[in-house]
């Protein structure tokens, strides 16, 4: 009879973990974005719904956040699998300088980048600056303190042979930026985000805004450096008065994942996503702009093995 009992036991017990392996066994996941108020939390609910109807017993959650630097460190602490960041932030975060100067976080690896987050310099019309080179002794605001708009600035700036002991710097938001250009205390400004601006429309309508191009030289030279910029263009048009097209650097969106997490898991969802991206511009005007072939470009941190793994499989790693 206590054979019995054991061996009724054992089955039991192996059933259960088997279950536990099962790949039927229920996946919860947390994907950081931003505030509710910008694009990254909208977008991440649509990457998320992706994964929730494409992948088996799938269950993520889009979740409100301070936007790139503090996912990265949920990432890295375990408690968020998923994020979506800045590319040139994640940079900092992986290699410990800049915003993350003595802080690098290793438990981070990029499954793509998604959409271009163009460095966008606008001056008021009465300036007289035709290129990065004219700011010097200019008002120019850099984007809030400690930012990666202010690195962006500071990078830009450097392949111009030009440092912020250049410029009368200023530290503020996009609309204060654009406010100031208005009304005459700035001269120029920096905004790093998706083309349109909110910021710059407005202040295309009511002032007048002209957009300084970053040249060939410079970009080849910026993006020597720093390999997480590529070379972009603002078509024109985008803002009243700006008939032609803008050269431009651009940082990337970047969906970046614990490096701990399963490669199989990680193949899954990096090839539901990319297989769905029909469903993901219907989901936000920003999927239109992601494709496979441009998830490899602007990466400067390492692969998720089952990111590199789907990625191979199409000929694209």
């Amino acid at each position: 009879m206590k054979k019995i009992v054991k061996a009724a036991a054992l089955v039991i017990c192996t059933a259960f973990v088997l279950a536990g392996c099962s790949k039927n066994a229920k996946k919860d996941y947390i994907l950081a974005t931003g505030g509710t108020g910008g694009t990254y939390y909208p977008f991440g609910g649509a990457i998320a719904n992706i994964w929730n109807t494409k992948i088996e017993n799938m269950n993520v959650t889009a979740q409100a956040t301070g936007a790139s630097a503090e996912n990265l460190r949920l990432i890295n602490k375990g408690e968020a699998e998923y994020a979506i960041v800045q590319n040139d932030v994640m940079d900092y975060a992986y290699n410990g300088k800049d915003l993350f100067a003595g802080e690098k976080l290793e438990n981070i690896m990029t499954i793509g980048t998604l959409y271009p987050e163009v460095v966008q310099i606008a001056v008021s019309k009465d300036s007289g600056i035709k290129s990065v080179a004219d700011f010097r002794g200019k008002r120019i605001s850099v984007g809030d303190a400690g930012s990666g708009v202010e690195f962006n600035a500071k990078q830009i700036l450097e392949g111009y042979g030009l440092t912020f002991d250049d410029i009368k710097k200023s530290n503020l938001s996009f609309k204060e930026s654009a406010e100031g250009i208005q009304n005459g205390t700035l001269d120029g400004c920096f905004v790093t985000a998706g083309v349109p601006n909110a910021a710059l429309q407005e202040l295309a309508f009511s002032a007048g805004l002209v957009l300084v191009p970053v040249d060939s030289v410079a970009a080849e030279k910026i993006c020597k450096k720093y390999n997480y910029y590529t070379v972009t263009s603002i078509p024109g048009g985008t803002y009243k008065g700006t008939d032609s097209d803008t050269a431009a650097l651009a940082i990337k969106a970047t969906l970046a994942v614990n490096a701990k997490l399963d490669e199989e898991i990680v193949y899954q969802m990096t090839k539901a996503l990319f297989e769905n991206l029909d469903s993901l511009a219907a989901a936000h005007a920003k999927g239109k702009e992601v494709s496979a072939k441009a998830a490899v470009t602007g990466v400067s941190v390492p692969f998720h093995p089952g990111a590199k793994k789907y990625f191979t499989e199409i000929g694209l790693k």
